[in-house]
């Protein structure tokens, strides 16, 4: 592998790839500019944000949700939402629970580039100062109250949750190997493997099913190098996560994706951890992402009609 500082890089969150292990200033949301500071109102004061009143938007405008979060006061976020001129993001509230949202048109959303880097933005934003319920992307409601009722219907639910998550942030591992230099090794190491490969270079004729043993016993040789690979790493990170979630590999350069939960305090631990499994598996790749929501640690399944 490339030195931890080149190919273990745990990219900012202003790139939708990775975080670096090589841990890189922090301004970690997807192309966030400024770090807004919330501006709180008072607490009796439950009208919505005047640029983002129902008033000012026509009939075919929404609210879209970015985040639940637990908040008993009124927030602004500034205009960093959706849109080809970022809107306004504000919160709604039913009791102690905020929806984190911007007016929007009530059309599905593309899921282009600058509409998915608008969503993370905001929900970096907000998590800097909130434990994040996240909402998926391209969540909206026709009105305030159809948010408030939300927030009402599923009070316990996102109570539960936010208890659950608070002070923890979701970091991504993806680890790579180079395929055919594994296979180089493994033909090295396995004599039955390396015998095979022997015989179908100097067979004269037909070697349509060695091949196909030869192949076989290579992707069983892969597959047992790659899962004593992910055993390690997984065992070297236990105790400075929460808890971790295993993905499907994506293509065949990838051995592991993962996803951890991670305390706030334990962010340089898990950093440092890192960079030290890094160097270890020097002939490995990680790509390392984050701090994002809980994304693949919240599991709340609403009940919504469609209008």
């Amino acid at each position: 592998m490339r030195k931890p500082s080149a190919s273990a890089r745990r990219t900012r969150r202003a790139q939708p790839v990775a975080k670096s292990v090589a841990k890189a200033p922090r301004d970690r949301g997807n192309a966030v500019a400024a770090r807004p500071a919330p501006v709180r109102q008072a607490r009796g004061d439950r009208r919505p944000p005047s640029p983002s009143t129902d008033a000012s938007a026509g009939a075919s405008r929404g609210k879209y949700v970015y985040c639940i979060i637990e908040a008993p006061d009124r927030l602004r976020f500034g205009p960093i939402g959706i849109g080809a001129d970022p809107s306004e993001v504000y919160s709604v509230h039913y009791r102690n629970l905020a929806a984190i949202v911007s007016d929007a048109p009530l059309e599905v959303l593309d899921s282009t580039r600058e509409n998915v880097l608008a969503h993370e933005r905001v929900n970096e934003a907000v998590m800097r100062d909130h434990t994040v319920i996240p909402m998926s992307f391209g969540t909206i409601f026709k009105t305030r109250e159809d948010i408030v009722e939300l927030l009402r219907s599923a009070a316990e639910a996102f109570g539960d949750v936010l208890n659950k998550m608070q002070n923890k942030l979701e970091f991504g591992l993806k680890v790579l190997w180079d395929r055919d230099q594994a296979i180089r090794e493994v033909e090295a190491e396995d004599e039955d493997i390396r015998r095979l490969k022997k015989e179908i270079s100097g067979q004269k004729g037909p070697t349509y099913f060695a091949r196909m043993q030869y192949g076989r016993l290579v992707d069983t040789a892969l597959q047992s190098w790659s899962e004593r690979y992910v055993a390690d790493i997984l065992d070297l990170l236990r105790d400075v996560s929460v808890a971790s979630r295993i993905n499907k590999p994506i293509g065949d350069k990838m051995i592991m994706n993962a996803a951890f939960l991670i305390s706030r305090d334990q962010e340089g631990a898990f950093d440092a951890m890192v960079k030290t499994i890094a160097a270890k598996f020097d002939k490995l790749t990680f790509k390392y992402t984050g701090p994002w929501p809980p994304y693949n640690f919240v599991n709340i399944r609403l009940k919504l009609e469609r209008a």
